[in-house]
């Protein structure tokens, strides 16, 4: 499985560097590269120590920063006040060219999910930044953050849906802002300001969502709540969202709506990550075996499954679902 899965994953990743959500032949635009889907990815080469494609991820997420520094610029100095004027989430992987359609653009948690794990690469010793330009752009996306107001925000989220203030894209941007400091500058109130909003709001995910799947993201890879917070997300995940072949989004999510909400694969392996880092062997183990289930016969993990069914959609692998599988099984 574990062979599998980086085979996998090495197919998803294009000259660049940059990771394709899904493979290049896909028809629904999962072969372009999304920012946050890209860190979610890295995990799987961080997990099998595989410093070489982890390094070219970043450098290539950082060449597209550059790329379009001027639009960062352009945020800077003036609060967006309209979508395309936020830093975009999803690029061609071989030109790093904006994919631009009328979608939900703004997500915030992309932004402090690179500051995180840049940092968070760099505290362990692995390279990443080259030049002062590298060091230059992240510095600006502290400042974006800052211009933005990240902590009352509304953003798209994580599912790039209706805007809201959302946890996990709050939490990611503290989560980031506290990372990145070690490399450059940012104002403690910054990171503060994210705290504040982020005990108001847990263990809700927005006003309109009392749980969603997002939330486990505080959890693994971030790491920013406390016990109560992380016990009452697990409680409410596991008892409202889990089903049969994956974990739904939120209850009433339409994307892929059939007989019911579709239910995501990489749910499974999440949790069970989460589990062995809390220490919890059995709650692990279960898991890991219903990840196992929900993997098609070439060994992918799907995007997601279609409601009460064993049919699963066109975004086989997902890369960022079959990364979780591989973090989840080098904790064995």
């Amino acid at each position: 499985m574990i062979q599998k899965s980086i085979k996998i994953l090495n197919t998803l990743q294009a000259s660049t560097g940059l990771m394709r959500a899904s493979h290049a032949q896909v028809r629904t635009g999962y072969n372009r590269a999304w920012l946050r889907d890209n860190v979610y990815e890295s995990l799987g080469f961080e997990a099998t120590k595989n410093k070489k494609q982890l390094i070219k991820i970043y450098r290539a997420l950082l060449d597209v920063l550059l790329k379009h520094e001027n639009k960062i610029d352009w945020a800077i100095r003036e609060k967006p006040d309209q979508t395309f004027k936020y830093i975009h989430a999803r690029y061609d992987p071989e030109t790093m060219n904006e994919i631009w359609e009328e979608w939900g653009n703004k997500q915030n948690d992309a932004i402090g999910a690179i500051l995180f794990k840049i940092g968070d690469l760099e505290s362990k010793g692995i390279k990443i930044i080259r030049t002062r330009h590298d060091l230059r752009i992240l510095q600006k996306l502290v400042w974006y953050l800052e211009s933005i107001e990240y902590w009352q925000d509304k953003d798209n989220g994580m599912w790039e849906e209706n805007e809201e203030i959302h946890a996990s894209s709050v939490g990611a941007c503290v989560a980031g802002l506290d990372k990145i400091s070690i490399l450059v500058d940012v104002k403690k109130e910054l990171v503060e300001k994210g705290k504040n909003t982020l005990n108001k709001l847990l263990p809700r995910e927005s006003e309109t969502k009392e749980v969603d799947l997002a939330l486990l993201s505080l959890i693994y890879p971030y790491d920013i709540v406390n016990e109560t917070q992380k016990k009452m997300i697990l409680k409410n995940i596991e008892e409202k969202l889990v089903r049969k072949n994956g974990i739904i989004r939120y209850l009433g999510d339409k994307y892929y709506h059939k007989n019911g909400e579709a239910e995501w694969c990489f749910g499974f392996p999440w949790l069970a990550i989460v589990y062995k880092q809390m220490n919890k062997p059995d709650k692990y183990a279960h898991y890991m075996i219903r990840s196992t289930k929900v993997l098609t016969e070439k060994g992918e993990m799907p995007e997601l499954y279609f409601a009460n069914s064993d049919e699963y959609n066109e975004n086989s692998p997902l890369g960022w679902a079959q990364a979780m599988l591989l973090v989840a099984k080098m904790c064995e």
